[in-house]
């Protein structure tokens, strides 16, 4: 087989066979109530809601993300994801209350999101107890590494850094750099 049309076969099988099941994906979901944007094409994803989750102009999404809402049943969008954002393979979006994502933030595979817990007192068994839900915002501009975990509460500003495998457990201003378990301030963007 020349190496020409192998080239051929591989854009074919790898290009074009992908845009066009993302485009059935996308086609599919809008007609479940999902809000996507110009430009963004859908890959395989896990999705419990769409009518919960609103994705923005241009953004570039890997297979096997996980768009998990677990609250009652309500009106709207609960997860909100602006313009230009790219999210890696295997990310989670546990979601009971709000998640907002800002433009052109870059989310590396294997991030999770979970703006809820379980109550922890005694007498009672876990599973039956009420935890807190708290929203969690993601600026403009914002890169979180691989593996990264943001809980409840948390509000990362514009331009953060937070570095592969740190858990977020408080709010980050703008332009820090965070790192570590529980994440803490490292540094500046300069």
């Amino acid at each position: 087989m020349s190496y020409f049309l192998q080239q051929g076969i591989f854009v074919m099988r790898f290009r074009y066979w992908n845009w066009m099941q993302g485009a059935v994906r996308k086609f599919w979901y809008v007609r479940l109530g999902m809000q996507i944007g110009r430009g963004t094409i859908l890959p395989k994803v896990y999705i419990t809601w769409p009518h919960q989750i609103a994705i923005g102009d241009y953004c570039t999404l890997e297979q096997s993300i996980y768009f998990k809402f677990d609250g009652l049943w309500q009106a709207g969008p609960s997860i909100r994801i602006a313009n230009r954002v790219f999210i890696g393979s295997g990310c989670e979006f546990n979601i009971t209350k709000t998640l907002t994502i800002g433009d052109d933030a870059l989310i590396a595979s294997g991030c999770r999101f979970v703006d809820h817990d379980h109550g922890i007192h005694l007498g009672t068994c876990m599973r039956n107890q009420l935890g807190r839900e708290q929203a969690i915002t993601i600026g403009n501009d914002v890169w979180l590494g691989c593996d990264v975990v943001v809980l409840k509460g948390v509000t990362i500003g514009d331009g953060a850094v937070v570095a592969a495998g740190a858990v977020v457990t408080k709010s980050i201003l703008p332009y820090e750099i965070w790192a570590g378990v529980p994440a803490r301030k490292i540094g500046q963007r300069t």
